[in-house]
């Protein structure tokens, strides 16, 4: 249970820190924040495993929480540009 709850945290932080370093509105309230950082941090860890060889042995560390960051960005990005070409259609 402390794992999941440390999970919930560190996406929380993550994904904070990433709708606050990319610039315009990001939708979306603390839970949304929370899905976004844990996603992230599994895209961030599997890059990060899968590019530099990194494992990751705990959940609060420097290397997760900057992994969460840089996941969450991506997929920030990945989402805004997949909003603006669904509503250039629309």
């Amino acid at each position: 249970m402390g794992t999941i709850i440390g999970y919930i945290v560190i996406g929380l932080i993550g994904g904070a820190i990433a709708k606050a370093i990319l610039p315009g509105r990001q939708g979306g309230g603390w839970l949304a924040t929370i899905v976004l950082g844990i996603v992230g941090a599994l895209l961030g860890g599997f890059l990060g495993g899968l590019i530099f060889n990194i494992h990751y042995n705990k959940i609060f560390s420097p290397s997760g929480l900057i992994t969460a960051i840089v996941g969450a960005i991506i997929v920030l990005l990945i989402y805004g540009f997949v909003q603006r070409r669904s509503g250039a259609r629309a």
